[in-house]
């Protein structure tokens, strides 16, 4: 572990910024369709990662230095969160250290939760090391209701006092103990926050029905390398040992498994011959099965991936579900797809109630798609027609852009702050690929 003092004093690191302008940029993408990819890319660190694991930071005073930590607003928003309570955070590169030795408010203010959901994750560290906590409700993409009782429940079998007031949760808790705890539905966030809560409870906690995914075993990971006592990540029963206290570490944070499918569907719509650096294939099965299904060759190695398509790609069908199933942040990018593929998918979501918002800007490209219920029903196109279109969320925002990609025509994406909450500088990189895109004012 490298001292803070000589570590601050002689690299060449730069505070994160806090400006609110930097995380929500007004500007647009402006596509010139049609252009074939190739060409090499470096997968960034995944956000889904990251941000559990800066929260984490609250659980020791000690220096948590973390590496491949990707440059986005959402990681902004969060260093500006424990900014807010006193922690100390500096980048260099996709260097970030955090140490949180002076916090002086355990709060998360509605200014700050309201743009991101994740937010909420700096609950179960605040309360597990400091009793108490204020954080507001969360916000984020408005995809869904995505509530927060599986945090609340949870958080109460370890013996803490929360109640809800005026848009704040407020919790107390002397000391955590250890429980079983089984989640009613499945929560990536509500099991990280558990995990986090309980590493530092008295005894044994056991969280059943926990979520699988890739970003949990990497949390895990991080938490374990700070003393913590986690075991069976990646499966639906999670088991920690709590601990008296936890010391700094040096993590890595795994590959974005989420941009790396989004740069691999963009190669496959746009006929392309892609091959992405420094990913984890091993964390794709479902997305890479369904490429292949479209048509595309898939090559995989330890740590790159290679995807060669010609031509229209075939209709593929899926239905979302927690990991190892399709995940939900993939489905926006394959209906882009589908929407140019010969023959017909039908895409079931299962996971959040509002996850179709980019259907009627698609159609506004020419897209042919139907609702019935959670089912969007897409009969391919020969070819898309440019127009001006508007972001919804996260990976709406991302769909636009392939759908872009492949219209004739030009296509201007608005309200692209979404798309930069999740790619760092997409259209920088998706240019180095041989697409005709700009960002501009």
């Amino acid at each position: 572990m490298p001292d803070s003092r000589r570590y601050f004093d002689t690299r060449p690191v730069r505070a994160i910024r806090v400006d609110a302008a930097d995380a929500l940029p007004m500007d647009q993408l402006k596509i010139s369709g049609g252009a074939r990819l190739s060409g090499e890319v470096a997968v960034a660190g995944a956000k889904n990662a990251a941000l559990p694991i800066l929260a984490a930071a609250l659980l020791t005073a000690d220096e948590l230095v973390l590496e491949n930590v990707p440059q986005l607003a959402d990681i902004t928003t969060m260093g500006r969160l424990l900014a807010g309570m006193g922690a100390r955070l500096s980048r260099d590169g996709s260097r970030v250290v955090a140490r949180a030795d002076a916090i002086g408010a355990a709060e998360a203010p509605y200014e700050l939760v309201k743009t991101m959901r994740a937010s909420i994750l700096v609950l179960g560290p605040l309360l597990a090391r400091f009793g108490q906590a204020r954080v507001s409700l969360p916000g984020g993409c408005a995809i869904g209701a995505r509530p927060v009782d599986q945090h609340i429940r949870g958080l109460r079998a370890l013996g803490a006092r929360l109640e809800i007031e005026h848009g704040y949760i407020v919790a107390e808790a002397r000391r955590l103990s250890g429980a079983r705890i089984v989640t009613d539905m499945v929560t990536v966030t509500g099991t990280e926050n558990l995990m986090m809560a309980a590493a530092l409870a008295d005894g044994e906690t056991v969280i059943d029905n926990a979520a699988r995914e890739p970003e949990v075993v990497d949390l895990a990971r991080c938490l374990n390398a700070m003393g913590a006592r986690v075991r069976g990540a990646g499966t639906d029963r999670i088991v920690i040992d709590g601990v008296e206290r936890l010391h700094g570490a040096q993590h890595r944070v795994l590959p974005d498994r989420i941009e790396t499918g989004t740069f691999l569907v963009a190669a496959t719509a746009c006929g392309g011959d892609v091959r992405l650096t420094g990913a984890a294939p091993g964390t794709l099965d479902a997305v890479l099965e369904k490429l292949r299904e479209a048509g595309a060759q898939v090559d995989a190695g330890e740590d790159w991936i290679r995807v060669r398509a010609g031509g229209r790609p075939r209709a593929v069908s899926l239905r979302t579900a927690p990991h190892p199933g399709f995940p939900t942040d993939m489905q926006a990018q394959f209906m882009a797809m589908d929407c140019v593929a010969d023959g017909v998918g039908r895409i079931t979501e299962t996971i959040f109630e509002n996850r179709f918002m980019h259907v009627l800007e698609l159609q506004r490209l020419g897209a042919q798609i139907d609702i019935e219920g959670p089912t969007a029903i897409v009969r391919g196109v020969p070819r898309l027609s440019g127009a001006r279109v508007m972001a919804t969320d996260l990976r709406a925002s991302a769909s636009l852009v392939i759908a872009g990609l492949v219209a004739e025509g030009e296509t201007v994406v608005d309200r692209i702050y979404h798309l930069d909450r999740g790619y760092d500088r997409m259209e920088q990189r998706l240019a180095a690929l041989g697409a005709r895109i700009e960002r501009v004012k």
